[in-house]
């Protein structure tokens, strides 16, 4: 699986995952849960979405 989130991507994805998962539990939502979708991308350094188009945001030469 190669790697296709830069880390400007990686941060966006943290900061989003963060806000989604806190406003579930301010708001006793199970929506808060689909925040984990763009944390665990970013951790993971890869999202299926990009694999198929073939888009990229990672930089390095891996």
């Amino acid at each position: 699986m190669k790697k296709n989130v830069g880390k400007a991507d990686k941060v966006i994805r943290i900061i989003l995952g963060l806000v989604i998962v806190v406003l579930g539990f301010v708001y006793s939502s199970w929506w808060g849960l689909i925040g984990l979708i763009p944390l665990g991308t970013a951790f993971m350094g890869f999202c299926p979405l990009y694999a198929p188009f073939k888009i990229s945001t990672n930089k390095s030469t891996e």
